[in-house]
């Protein structure tokens, strides 16, 4: 084995792909592998990713990412580094709402800063941090591709676009209602 495929390969590489994830689970990786010709099935790596994340509560963790690479047929590897290569994968647990922040260019100057500050003041919580209670866990992103409703935040698959710190206490209030409060 030459140095450079070594630390590709993996003692506990599973072969059996039926019981690496349910049958749901694998249902849904299959119909983004599908969209690829049967060579590049790899190519459903970030769709997979998200799923099993998803599934998993919101964060990957490296048993799953290397069931995604047993399954796609692909050095673990390659899917450590999309998973830590891309800011909507999170690698450790996080709040039951990730409020992602945009501090990008345009954002940053239209007033994220201050909707960051915001945020940080009303829930307690700095960049990176997850409330104690669990709820809300705030990340600072890259551009989410709203530069013209800046600042925006995203929260699940949702965006929230041309903030006020007004704007965001009732997004939060929002939040807080749909959990029961």
């Amino acid at each position: 084995m030459s140095m450079r495929i070594a630390p590709w390969a993996r003692s506990d590489k599973q072969a059996d792909k039926e019981h690496l994830f349910s049958p749901g689970i694998r249902a849904e990786i299959d119909q983004w592998v599908a969209k690829y010709p049967s060579e590049w099935k790899q190519s459903a790596v970030m769709a997979a990713l998200r799923i099993v994340q998803d599934d998993n509560g919101g964060y990957l963790t490296e048993e799953l990412m290397d069931k995604v690479a047993d399954y796609l047929d692909m050095p673990a590897i390659a899917v450590y580094e999309v998973a830590t290569f891309y800011s909507m994968y999170e690698l450790k647990p996080v709040g039951r709402h990730k409020i992602c922040v945009c501090t990008n260019i345009s954002c940053m100057i239209c007033g994220s800063e201050s909707i960051v500050e915001h945020l940080e003041k009303k829930l307690g919580i700095k960049l990176g941090q997850t409330s104690e209670d669990g709820k809300f866990t705030l990340k600072e992103v890259e551009c989410l591709g709203a530069c013209g409703g800046a600042p925006m935040l995203q929260i699940g698959k949702q965006y929230y676009e041309n903030l006020t710190p007004e704007l965001v206490d009732s997004i939060l209030d929002g939040l807080e209602q749909d959990d029961g409060e």
